[in-house]
């Protein structure tokens, strides 16, 4: 065991965490980083102990709004991704930035405490070869991601059937011969029942409320390289995509989708318009929430009953650190409340990375996040004017970068940002600590 008090401790190798590594690299920052699974990827590799991930699932952005501004994925790649695709580019990234002496590989991060005050150093315990091991460590920057602890609700009844999150979902052969209940219907539930559509005897989607659908192409081409190519105020560009919504995807309510009780962009769209296809087509029926549950007659809350074999729960998933406690991540409600999702107001060696969503932000929003970070380390450490003024600022006060967006009040949603105002803000610190570095 090499000295490590010098050095910030890295959590996770997925592709936040390999952002991270590689901006950390660049700024000169020393760190060790710790990866459960025996190689980088994080969730995308579907092998790893807590990939989510199922078969069918691809990139609901296309590859271009997505990759890297500095690594960009090979010609002969998907428009839209799959997993594995997904998961070879994070493969070669660590390759390519030879990353993966940086790592240890099989090891479970398992507790996180500080030593003392700020700057004081973090004790770092982990299992790795069947042992325990522990260190003391500068800081910790954690970045293990958001989509891997299974949001599971609490239904009411008793079913008799068989019952399983999303996230324990990988083939559609898990549906044959079965009458099927998704229940939520965000991306991966859309993805879900157009799956169980074509292997399981019958398919139901419950929903609690409404969505916006939005199709992958748009004019022929990826829809989202269309509205990133475009800046327009939130008030014009909800008016022109709306109407575009309404040329390429018509009424969902049609055919029985509830209408959505919020405005475009209050939350997540779904991009999907095989789930309209098959609801049109009858192969599909749209259910409402679950009132109760007997046996395996589900009852739902306009009064219609069926009967099922399996409830698929595609609920989501909570933010999760179990290796630190939770008021040490300033948490407030349902996520942690930091500087641009990753800042800490007042410990300068703690950090979040990868707690952010957006509609765009893509890898290279993540990218620069993890950026402004490393450098405000670096400038911490040469007494940068411009550091010591990002200090003062998160320790001032803030509130979350919504660009005056008024988000739904759900878990999911609680570390939601505006794109342009979140990069707005995080290129704009990048600059300025890059200003007062030495070439």
């Amino acid at each position: 065991m090499s000295e490590t008090r010098e050095k910030f401790a890295l959590v996770g190798a997925g592709p936040m965490g390999l952002a991270t590594a590689k901006v950390l690299r660049a700024q000169g920052i020393a760190f060790d980083g710790f990866e459960l699974h025996s190689d980088v990827g994080g969730l995308w590799d579907i092998e790893g102990p807590r990939s989510t991930m199922y078969e069918s699932a691809h990139l609901i952005s296309s590859k271009t709004m997505t990759e890297f501004a500095d690594f960009p994925m090979d010609a002969e790649v998907a428009e839209y991704p799959s997993h594995r695709e997904m998961a070879r580019y994070f493969r070669d990234f660590a390759e390519h930035f030879d990353l993966r002496p940086h790592f240890r590989f099989g090891a479970e991060i398992t507790e996180l405490t500080p030593e003392g005050d700020n700057g004081a150093g973090w004790r770092v315990i982990w299992r790795q070869g069947g042992q325990t091991h522990s260190a003391v460590y500068a800081g910790v920057l954690i970045a293990n991601g958001t989509l891997s602890t299974p949001n599971m609700p609490k239904f009411p009844g008793q079913f008799d059937g068989e019952l399983l999150h999303a996230a324990a979902y990988r083939h559609p052969e898990q549906f044959a011969g079965k009458r099927v209940l998704v229940v939520g219907a965000g991306n991966s539930g859309c993805d879900i029942a157009v799956d169980a559509v074509h292997h399981a005897q019958s398919c139901d989607l419950s929903m609690r409320r409404g969505y916006y659908f939005v199709p992958k192409y748009v004019f022929g081409k990826p829809a989202d390289t269309i509205g990133g190519a475009i800046k327009l105020p939130m008030w014009l560009k909800r008016r022109i995509d709306g109407l575009i919504l309404k040329w390429f995807v018509g009424n969902p309510q049609k055919y029985g989708f509830p209408k959505p009780d919020y405005k475009l962009y209050e939350s997540h769209p779904v991009v999907n318009s095989l789930v309209l296809y098959h609801a049109g087509h009858g192969d599909l029926t749209i259910r409402a929430d679950i009132a109760d549950i007997s046996g395996k007659t589900v009852t739902f809350t306009d009064g219609a009953q069926a009967d099922y074999d399996m409830i698929l729960a595609a609920t989501g998933y909570k933010l999760d650190y179990p290796f630190i406690d939770q008021k040490l991540l300033n948490w407030q409600k349902d996520a942690p409340h930091l500087y641009l999702n990753a800042m800490h107001p007042e410990r300068d060696d703690l950090f979040v990375l990868g707690m952010v969503e957006a509609t765009g932000l893509g890898w290279q929003g993540r990218h620069e996040q993890a950026e402004m970070v490393a450098r405000y380390l670096r400038g911490l450490r040469s007494g940068s004017a411009a550091a010591k003024k990002l200090q003062r600022e998160k320790r001032s006060g803030f509130t979350r970068a919504t660009g005056g967006m008024s988000y739904l009040e759900l878990p999911r949603m609680a570390y939601y940002v505006d794109k342009a105002t979140y990069r707005g803000a995080v290129t704009r610190w990048i600059k300025a600590l890059e200003a007062e570095q030495p070439k």
